[in-house]
């Protein structure tokens, strides 16, 4: 059995094509990435037998790819606006429409649902959107000088 083999780099591909080798081996490139050794990767620690084993009968050919991880859906963050008895249902309207994109008609909804049960869902965003769209109606807020509070909470 050969412990060492000859790739063949395709950059193209992202693959590496396997001259000769065995299976064995072949399983290792795939575990471990090997460390380059003269021009050739050496799949494992042990010395090469003397002559090479370069038998036609011990080759076998085949590509090594390399897989990689899945990535994560980042996490979601529901924006709430907050009711309070100061603020006045238009100036919640006008902040859905301007920075949630709500039509008229859902902007409405969404301030009645607020004014009736004290908490209203804006929008699910990613962190940094919702970080900053409630930093946006915080600020819009505090310069109309009106209590308005909006809040993020991670969606489950």
């Amino acid at each position: 059995m050969m412990s060492s083999a000859v790739f063949e780099r395709n950059p193209s591909a992202d693959q590496i094509g396997i001259v000769g080798t065995t299976s064995a081996a072949l399983v290792g490139a795939l575990n471990s990435r090997p460390a380059p050794v003269f021009g050739q990767y050496r799949l494992s620690d042990e010395p090469e037998k003397p002559g090479g084993g370069d038998n036609d009968t011990d080759r076998e050919t085949g590509v090594v790819t390399r897989t990689r991880p899945k990535t994560q859906r980042p996490s979601r963050y529901r924006v709430l606006i907050l009711n309070d008895d100061y603020t006045p249902m238009e100036f919640v309207v006008f902040v859905l429409e301007r920075f949630f994109n709500k039509s008229p008609a859902e902007a409405t909804r969404v301030m009645l649902h607020v004014h009736n049960y004290g908490v209203g869902v804006c929008g699910i965003f990613s962190y940094e959107v919702a970080e900053t769209k409630v930093a946006q109606v915080m600020e819009l807020a505090r310069r109309n000088e009106h209590p308005l509070q909006c809040t993020m909470e991670k969606e489950e």
